[in-house]
């Protein structure tokens, strides 16, 4: 069956397709049907069934006999080590750290919040709440102590897992002050901690509340997998809400399992005992779904990667990874190739290793330019596959099926829409567009399986942001076109399409021809305010190491460029060259920060941003261009 057939069978007849994607998985009651709608437009899967994601992850490879095979590879470039747990070692080490906290009197349904580092102890966390029904959630590794104190007020965790440290390049950074000054700023307090201690810094544990990972696991019985119910939350994912206060994610267990295993083989193309490595960490929602859950579901081996795609020790790691564990499909954020790419524009280090294993590269997180996509084609020969998809859905909206039919590529397009997303763009009123116009785009209700069926204790704000713009869709953010053949172009997210002089202009669509320039190895293109025109666009401009050309040239070529490409209508002629752009950890630029502080409006410190000094770099060179006015 091709993806068509595929595509048209999860929209008829959802019940079916799903029922069958779920004998992939282990049940302990089967459900009843797949789709529970009776409370819409809030729509449950697999709800009556009952299973146990731990179980799905762990113990059924190993009761098939499949102990031996390797389920985690841990590489640390910062620390220069390697470490491989089997299927095996993975359930003993699960069932203690489960059997430790049941003794300590975490039970299904409890919250957990887990604040670690790449370490497979951050995978052992996730799947011991999942063993007994506990709801994980998971909060990036040294994120700041207030943000991390406003998500134990929300979600109210039982008890905190968390490691003494976590290692950048070059430093270590202190987890457990941020850890004792966000429980002390929060009016919730947990029961108890759980701190993994790590050899470059052992931490001062508090006597009473504080309990080391390994003594508390001494002596304990091992915990068995708890069912839960199919509508069970098995996560919380916090993710950034315009109000500041994060938005809390949820995952039902159900569809959760049966999305992410089918995703394993009809979109990455995957075999069980095969490798597959999200270079992401388990901070985002990529790390849930295919750091953790997805490949381990499967049957596959997970690489834990603690390090960067440069500098840890240089722009040659990731090939390095790929070599030494014979990684079959690599899946990244671009920022990580624009990464390499600005380090080695050449790409000289990619030959030094034998790539022969890698058979796809999956992108996604932010827009792939076509530069970059064309860059990572040419120098790896393999299919570069760009796939759209958000915290709130747990995997992909839109892709390349790889698994099922390999579709032709189209450059700036992250292809098709996936099984059971049934995509469409509309206008301002909720209608839909013709093929090739830009509109909201907007996916009509049931969402399928996998994805959030609310938000954490904020039922009436899940439904204000996401299902009230357009009553029976779900509004995704982002603004964009599907061309005759069906294919998807996400060009930016709504707030990003700006009004110059009455017309509609993608920013996404000129950083595009930005990026084309021979010299740009990254930029980002904002809408700032101009009096006469509403908006006007402006560019800045990251270049590739090495280049000769003095910027007021490239300035000027790249003002001239965007003329040629889009038009005079694109009014542009700001452009500026800076070291570095402004982003989150996870690598989307924060452009909606670049543009309050071009229209000096003030703005509150995004909580997820990568280095705060960066913005007074970016304020300083809008000073120069006499931003604001």
């Amino acid at each position: 069956m091709g993806y068509q057939d595929e595509y048209a069978r999860s929209i008829s007849d959802p019940n079916g397709f799903w029922m069958e994607a779920a004998e992939g998985i282990d049940w302990v009651k089967t459900p009843s049907k797949a789709l529970f709608e009776e409370n819409a437009p809030l729509y449950e899967w697999f709800a009556d069934g009952e299973l146990n994601a731990c179980w799905n992850a762990v113990d059924r490879h190993v009761e098939a006999g499949h102990g031996e095979r390797l389920a985690i590879i841990h590489d640390s470039p910062i620390t220069g080590t390697t470490h491989k747990i089997t299927y095996a070692e993975l359930q003993t080490r699960v069932s203690s750290l489960a059997g430790a906290l049941r003794a300590k009197g975490v039970e299904k349904g409890d919250r957990v919040i887990i604040y670690m580092p790449m370490v497979p102890e951050a995978l052992e966390a996730m799947l011991a709440c999942a063993r007994i029904g506990a709801v994980h959630s998971v909060v990036f590794g040294g994120f700041a102590a207030n943000e991390l104190a406003v998500r134990i007020d929300d979600c109210k965790p039982k008890c905190i897992i968390a490691a003494s440290c976590g290692l950048e390049p070059g430093r270590v950074v202190h987890y457990k002050p941020l850890l004792d000054g966000a429980i002390e700023m929060a009016d919730h307090k947990p029961d108890f901690t759980l701190i993994f201690q790590r050899e470059q810094e052992v931490a001062q544990l508090i006597e009473g509340r504080d309990f080391d990972w390994h003594a508390a696991q001494y002596g304990i019985e091992p915990a068995e997998c708890v069912p839960v119910e199919g509508n069970h939350p098995a996560y919380i994912l916090y993710t950034s809400g315009t109000t500041g206060q994060p938005k809390g994610v949820i995952r039902h267990t159900g569809g959760h399992m049966v999305a992410l295993n089918w995703t394993m083989r009809n979109l990455y193309d995957m075999n069980p005992g095969e490798v597959f490595w999200a270079a992401s960490d388990v901070g985002w929602v990529v790390g849930h779904s295919y750091i953790c859950y997805g490949p381990l579901t499967f049957g596959c081996t997970t690489v834990v990667f603690e390090g960067k795609p440069v500098g840890t020790p240089d722009a040659g790691t990731f090939w390095r990874v790929i070599e030494d564990h014979k990684v079959k499909c690599l899946f990244t954020a671009p920022t990580a190739f624009r990464a390499i790419k600005r380090e080695d524009p050449t790409g000289e280090l990619v030959d030094n290793y034998d790539r022969s294993s890698l058979e796809s590269l999956f992108l996604a997180g932010e827009r792939a330019d076509p530069d970059t996509i064309e860059w990572a084609q040419d120098k790896l020969g393999v299919p570069v596959i760009d796939h759209w998809w958000q915290t709130e859905t747990g995997w992909a909206i839109a892709g390349n099926p790889l698994g099922i039919e390999k579709l032709p590529v189209k450059i700036g397009s992250p292809s098709v829409a996936m099984p059971g997303y049934d995509v469409q763009i509309l206008d301002e009123g909720g209608h839909p567009v013709a093929n090739g116009e830009l509109g909201a785009i907007a996916v009509k209700l049931p969402l399928p399986p996998g994805t959030l069926p609310t938000l954490w204790n904020a039922e009436a704000r899940y439904r204000s942001s996401y299902l009230q713009q357009f009553p029976g869709y779900y509004e995704t953010g982002d603004a964009g076109m599907i061309d005759e053949d069906g294919y998807l172009y996400i060009m930016a997210r709504t707030d990003d399409v700006i009004n110059v002089a009455g017309h509609r202009l993608s920013t996404g669509a000129m950083e595009e021809v930005l990026a084309s320039h021979p010299d740009v190895a990254e930029c980002a293109v904002i809408g700032v305010a101009d009096a006469l025109k509403g908006q006007m666009p402006m560019g800045f401009l990251c270049l590739n190491a090495g280049t000769q050309k003095a910027s007021e040239d490239i300035v000027a070529e790249c003002v001239k460029l965007v003329r040629e490409k889009i038009g005079p209508v694109a009014a542009f002629k700001l452009a500026t060259v800076v070291q570095r752009l402004p982003k989150t950890r996870s690598g989307k630029i924060l452009r909606g920060t670049m543009v309050k502080i071009a229209d000096g409006e003030e703005f509150k410190m995004p909580a997820t941003i990568d280095d705060p000094v960066i913005l007074d770099e970016i304020g300083d060179a809008l000073k120069e261009m006499g931003y604001p006015r």
